[in-house]
């Protein structure tokens, strides 16, 4: 194919952070070729009340008004079921579990879900969506660890389908096969978000490579694999979320003997065309449509309706160079495949 449209593509898990680096990275997600963009709540503080998100969003839509935002709540000791309830009437979509210490500003994440099943409860009353960052904490004793903290977790989300079967449940940017099994043995209700970035990285790429480092860390190549495969499935509950999460550069390069580099990788403002050469690469271009706008949409309730006609135009390139920097001074992020060839230009 020289040239493809994809109906207003949405990206179901996107960080656009706040201040200064929000006001650089937000207008990325249109200029990647996005229509719709579901926002993460870890921010310094969280967004743990319906007015946090609103003034959030608000923040947002001054920087960049042609996209539509998806606010989230992050899940905390401070959300009540009546929460939930003014959430859902302003508007809001969903909460995000963060367990404690696994990723950027999860500081103040979960220990365990049982304290939390009023407001599930509350939230399969009002159907907002439960978003779950799939791991657990690292913890010698029990030999938990990045390689393997996504298929220690998957128990819990068996647990919380079980208690809650109409409660709809994301299990967000799995990185292994058996995160991919579990979800299909779950039911309808549960989904699973894939990124662009472990589409086409494993282990290999990363150990060594801050700029290549996020969590959940990319995995093993039979891993990558069932990633690519459900994808070429069709498979209608596995659809784009990019977790793209920008960091200044000066965060991403440097580490010290006390301070680990941030793990984020950025790929607002590349996403589109990305996502239509991984896909090529591996026999699935034809899935795109499905992957980064239909399925995602229809499970968070956003179908497209006829009178839409918002459509992106991808065409085939013999090679588009990604820039290797945006922003300046303190301000610089990095973008995902920086200094590499995409085939595929939005036009």
């Amino acid at each position: 194919m020289a040239q493809i449209s994809v109906p207003s593509p949405a990206d179901f898990h996107v960080h656009l952070r706040q201040g200064k680096l929000a006001t650089l990275v937000t207008p990325h997600v249109r200029e990647g070729g996005f229509a719709l963009a579901y926002v993460m709540p870890n921010l310094k503080p969280p967004i743990t009340s319906t007015a946090q998100a609103l003034a959030y969003k608000a923040e947002l839509e001054a920087i960049d008004p042609t996209v539509e935002y998806l606010m989230t709540l992050y899940l905390s000791p401070d959300l009540m079921p009546e929460e939930i309830v003014k959430a859902k009437e302003a508007g809001i979509v969903g909460v995000k579990s963060y367990p404690r210490g696994v990723t950027t500003n999860s500081d103040g994440g979960i220990e365990s879900y049982e304290m939390y099943y009023p407001v599930f409860e509350a939230m399969q009353r009002v159907d907002m969506v439960l978003n779950l960052h799939g791991e657990v904490p690292s913890d010698a004793a029990t030999n938990t660890h990045v390689l393997n903290a996504e298929p220690q977790f998957l128990p819990h989300l068996h647990s919380l389908h079980k208690a809650f079967p109409n409660l709809r449940i994301v299990l967000e940017h799995a990185t292994t096969r058996a995160a991919i099994s579990a979800v299909k043995a779950c039911g309808p209700t549960v989904a699973c978000t894939i990124t662009a970035h472990h589409l086409a990285l494993t282990v290999d790429d990363w150990a060594g490579q801050s700029f290549n480092f996020c969590k959940p860390v990319a995995k093993f190549p039979d891993d990558r694999e069932a990633l690519r495969e459900v994808i070429w499935e069709g498979h209608s509950r596995f659809f784009l979320g990019s977790d793209s999460a920008p960091h200044p550069a000066h965060s991403k390069a440097t580490s010290t003997p006390t301070q680990g580099c941030a793990a984020g990788i950025y790929t607002s403002p590349i996403l589109l065309p990305l996502v239509a050469h991984l896909l090529e690469s591996f026999g699935a271009l034809d899935k795109l449509d499905g992957f980064v706008s239909t399925f995602g949409r229809r499970f968070y309730r956003r179908d497209l309706g006829a009178e839409q006609t918002d459509r992106v135009v991808l065409r085939k390139v013999s090679s588009i160079v990604v820039e290797s920097t945006y922003g300046s001074g303190e301000d610089i992020v990095v973008p995902f495949w920086a200094g590499k060839e995409i085939g595929w230009k939005i036009v």
